[in-house]
């Protein structure tokens, strides 16, 4: 049985992806901020914040011993805000990219040691060049380092690393904007399939979908 191990879990598309998962056959540990939310998808729920090395540190560790080694690595866990770079709080700044860069860093750097020699490695990210928008600096910078740091930790570890940019999903998301969604948003389940589908086939580099 495949081993996913899954961090920012019990977001809209990480529930999607831990039901698409477990439904194709893969044993999930889902880390998460908010593990109840999580406990009737796997049974494999791990609590930390991803932007907190200790707590990430430790739930490595556990989910070592719930499922390693790892075949699949996913980073599906972010956030987003609307606020002017001139009005824009520190902490909301650095809030920003911690959920959505150095999260990734915080749970890939522990992750490695988990991870079978041949596993993939997947993050969500952003087709950041049409977020360039008023409000989105700390967002659309996020993203956009996200696919630089993913690049090169493909070249690190040689192992095969996939960046999924969707376009519009279906996900509480659209409630911290001022924006509408977009009336062919992706449902999170439609998501989660194709990145599923990407993986199996062996798919790298940045991938756009809808």
């Amino acid at each position: 049985m495949p081993s996913t191990l899954l961090w920012g879990a019990a977001g809209g598309i990480g529930q999607a992806l831990t039901q698409t998962l477990a439904a194709s056959g893969h044993a999930v540990v889902a880390v998460s901020r908010h593990p109840a939310e999580m406990k009737a998808l796997t049974p494999h729920v791990i609590a930390a914040d991803v932007t907190q090395p200790a707590q990430v540190s430790g739930a490595a560790r556990m989910a070592a011993e719930m499922g390693a080694p790892f075949d699949l690595y996913i980073y599906a866990a972010g956030d987003i805000a609307s606020l002017k770079t001139a009005e824009m709080p520190l902490a909301d700044w650095n809030r920003i990219l911690s959920a959505n860069l150095t999260g990734a860093f915080f749970t890939a750097q522990a992750s490695l040691p988990h991870l079978k020699a041949d596993a993939r490695l997947v993050f969500i990210g952003a087709v950041h060049e049409r977020l360039r928008l008023p409000g989105l600096s700390a967002y659309a910078a996020a993203k956009a380092g996200l696919e630089a740091f993913a690049e090169v930790l493909r070249k690190e570890t040689r192992l095969p690393v996939l960046v999924v940019r969707p376009g519009a999903v279906d996900t509480p998301f659209w409630k911290k904007v001022p924006f509408a969604m977009p009336k062919n948003a992706l449902s999170p389940a439609s998501l989660a399939e194709q990145i599923l589908a990407a993986v199996s086939e062996a798919k790298t580099g940045t991938l756009d979908i809808g």
